[in-house]
């Protein structure tokens, strides 16, 4: 967020990694629980017993409970689509629209950026949150003014979103993207001064990465690619100018805590404890509005 003042063995690569059956080119160390090809986690398919791959599933040697059993699920009980990166896609569109639009009309940025209260204190706050727009706390999520903000944001949710997007399932994905951006926004609204202004996507992004951290933990994937990436990412949220650093905490550690529930949610209640959880943190963001908005009127 920007601040303005095959083989049923798989290929074997160099080290003995396998790559997944159906992709080649995605090295893993998790394997179908039926014959034993190496799946990547696009591919995995929740069974009694670890995962499966689609063909062992479509071919009815699934879990042996009748024909929900035939349906492919992701790692985290997510249903797997047709087209797993539809809705990274859409957010992209939608950005892009956005950005777009705050271009051809020049007050359309004002009316959906984040900001705290207009004018400040000791002045009612006429315009922001505290004066009743908290659509700004959605709407700065998908904001954008420089060409290299959005460029930057959206390489980076096309490389984290897509693969997620896969890992989770549609529904799950969205949650995750939309709790990171909104607790990014709160914190925001909460520590930056009110009259400051922020926007961009960077919060949800942030949230994604945490949660990809947490995903590749899980499938005891090479950490340090994801480590280096985050490690990075942080030296330049507090380094370089002009960036709300709130934003880009806020949404990593709303990623990490959604991200751990949605990948070791117990299967029994998994969906209960992944939605519960992401309720929690939700709930958390809205107590942080009104704290802060209290604090403003």
């Amino acid at each position: 967020m920007e601040q303005r003042p095959g083989s049923p063995q798989g290929p074997q690569d160099a080290q003995g990694l396998p790559g997944c059956y159906r992709h080649p080119d995605r090295e893993t160390g998790i394997r179908c629980a039926r014959c034993e090809r190496p799946i990547c986690p696009e591919c995995m398919v929740s069974a009694s017993v670890g995962f499966q791959c689609p063909d062992c599933v479509r071919g009815g040697s699934g879990t042996g409970h009748g024909p929900m059993a035939a349906r492919p699920r992701t790692i985290t009980g997510g249903t797997i689509a047709a087209d797993p990166r539809l809705v990274t896609k859409i957010l992209i569109g939608i950005n892009v629209a956005v950005f777009i639009a705050v271009h051809v009309w020049d007050r359309l940025l004002s009316d959906l950026i984040l900001i705290g209260a207009w004018p400040p204190a000791p002045y009612a706050p006429t315009q922001g949150v505290a004066g009743g727009e908290w659509y700004r706390l959605v709407t700065s999520m998908f904001t954008h003014q420089a060409v290299w903000h959005i460029a930057f944001n959206m390489l980076g949710l096309w490389w984290l979103g897509a693969p997620l997007e896969a890992a989770l399932g549609r529904a799950r994905y969205i949650t995750l993207y939309m709790v990171s951006g909104l607790a990014g926004s709160a914190l925001t609204y909460a520590l930056a001064g009110p009259s400051e202004q922020s926007l961009g996507a960077s919060g949800a992004i942030f949230g994604l990465m945490g949660a990809t951290a947490v995903l590749v933990r899980r499938l005891n994937y090479d950490m340090r690619p994801v480590v280096g990436l985050l490690a990075l990412n942080l030296l330049f949220t507090f380094t370089w100018g002009n960036i709300a650093w709130q934003a880009h905490v806020g949404g990593l550690v709303a990623g990490v805590i959604v991200g751990y529930a949605m990948v070791h949610a117990p299967r029994e209640h998994r969906s209960l404890v992944q939605y519960g959880v992401s309720a929690a943190v939700l709930a958390v963001v809205v107590v942080t509005v009104l704290v802060r908005t209290f604090q403003l009127t």
